[in-house]
């Protein structure tokens, strides 16, 4: 009898292979044979020891499982780029892991820059593979089409060329990665449905609810701006799905609600707590909802404060159309929700900020901003101000810090202030934009809502050129060319 730690690792490995058996391996040998009598494939390439690869292997066999059967066939396919694959890798200048590639009979099509989820990689390539809009000619294709867990759009149209058919055709491209469409011109199928010379939304029946209704007509003009305001305005519903990569097409005033949410192992219970989300929602139009799984998001939740979620109740969190972020402290159920949300709506709610403790000494040259002293130390002062936008690990930034350092001393007595502010550690305000590290901003003292983000040389002279030239008022120390003047004392 094999030990159980032995048989824990034989049913890993089993369970490995398993996932991975609808991924086609491919190497030099057999990369050109195989893709040359494949209709469309996206292959991955990839290293075994990267991280990323690693991450993405499980959403990429569970998308293989689910495009099975799929009509046109859609394969997807790997490459070890460190041993069989290496001259196909060079071929393809694979320079980093992973590289995903769409093929179609051995051509290369485009680089894939979809998602990677499962789901996801299903959705896109199913789009990239198929016509944008599916032709439906009777009742079983359109019973077929709406036997998704996905939403579909679906066009009626008496004549192909109408102007309305014309302007759904040029958004089913522009948004076939990310929507479903079909379109009929049948005339059975328009009487059976009972809809002509318009558009339906219909919603897959695992999110269907009492508090909305299951498809929604299309009422609007014919332009693509319309079509596209009909989708965007209903295509989520009242508290859509937010995922990993749809998570920016939701908009503030945004309620989220987190917790378990998971249509594959426990679609019952996810819209137990959706349905309850929406029966309150629906009453507050002017909110944006979403439900978000608990485990993908943990790092949102540590943005606002909180560590774990216990139980199975959801947890709820807001931003306003400021961006500012408010908690529903109390434990969720239909009442505390509906009082949460019309405290959100009064601006009744005490905004939660993000924010290391105000240094207990800050006189040094260069001060310490964080998010509780941040309108203190920039907004309201009365100075310019140099701010660095930092994260504690980041190499630049260290390397960045001594000549920072340099800087604060040289532009002590000046009427500028050389400000840093960690932002892993708080909230950064508006209007600053972070997205990488360091990030400067020079604001100047009469325009506090206007920073300017700096992108000069990172010198202890550019730096001091740079404040020179901009500086409000022209420095004690320094011309506006940056070059140092000698005190009037010291003038004979």
């Amino acid at each position: 009898m094999l030990p159980k730690y032995l048989t824990f690792l034989f049913l890993v490995l089993v369970s490995v292979l398993a996932e991975e058996k609808d991924v086609v391996e491919l190497t030099d040998e057999t990369f050109s044979h195989e893709l040359e009598r494949l209709e469309n494939t996206l292959v991955m390439f990839y290293a075994p020891w990267c991280g990323h690869c690693k991450r993405l292997k499980p959403e990429y066999a569970k998308a293989a499982e689910m495009l099975l059967g799929n009509d046109p066939p859609i394969t997807l396919a790997k490459v070890d780029c460190t041993e069989g694959g290496k001259e196909t890798c060079n071929k393809y200048s694979v320079s980093g892991y992973p590289t995903l590639k769409i093929f179609s009979r051995g051509d290369v099509v485009s680089d894939y820059n979809g998602p990677r989820e499962a789901a996801g990689i299903a959705k896109y390539m199913k789009a990239q593979a198929g016509p944008a809009s599916k032709e439906l000619t009777n009742e079983n294709d359109l019973k077929s089409f709406l036997e998704s867990d996905e939403v579909g759009i679906v066009g009626f149209f008496e004549k192909e060329d109408s102007s309305l058919a014309t302007s759904f055709h040029a958004v089913s491209k522009k948004l076939k990665e990310k929507v479903r469409f079909a379109h009929t011109t049948a005339k059975a199928l328009m009487e059976k449905e009972g809809y002509k010379n318009t558009l339906v939304l219909y919603r897959p029946k695992i999110l269907q609810n009492k508090f909305e209704p299951n498809t929604v007509k299309h009422t609007g003009g014919d332009s693509i701006s319309d079509i596209q305001e009909f989708i965007n305005k209903n295509y989520f519903g009242i508290a859509g799905i937010r995922t990993r990569d749809n998570a920016a097409e939701f908009k503030n005033p945004l309620v989220v609600c987190y917790y378990a949410v998971d249509y594959v192992k426990n679609p019952k219970g996810t819209n137990y707590w959706r349905n309850r989300i929406i029966k309150v929602a629906k009453d507050f139009p002017k909110l944006n909802f979403a439900i978000s799984s608990k485990d993908d998001y943990q790092h949102e939740l540590n943005d606002f404060g909180i560590d774990f979620v216990k139980g199975d109740k959801p947890v709820v969190l807001a931003r306003n159309a400021n961006n500012q972020k408010f908690v529903m402290k109390d434990e969720f159920s239909v009442e505390a929700f509906e009082a949460f949300l019309k405290d959100l709506e009064a601006g009744a709610l005490e905004p939660y900020l993000k924010s290391e403790p105000i240094p207990d000494d800050n006189t040094g040259n260069v001060k310490v901003a964080v998010a509780r002293n941040f309108d203190e130390l920039v907004t309201n002062n009365d100075k310019d101000v140099l701010i660095e936008f930092y994260a504690p690990w980041c190499g630049h930034c260290k390397k960045l810090a001594p000549i920072y350092d340099e800087l604060g001393e040289k532009l002590a007595n000046e009427d500028v202030e050389i400000v840093k502010f960690d932002a892993t550690a708080n909230d950064v305000p508006a209007p600053y934009d972070v997205k990488g590290f360091p990030t400067l901003y020079w604001t100047p003292k009469n325009s506090k809502n206007n920073p300017v983000k700096y992108e000069g040389g990172r010198t202890l002279d550019d730096f001091i050129k740079y404040i020179a030239k901009h500086a409000t008022d022209e420095l004690k120390g320094f011309d506006r060319k940056g070059k140092p003047v000698k005190p009037k004392s010291d003038e004979l």
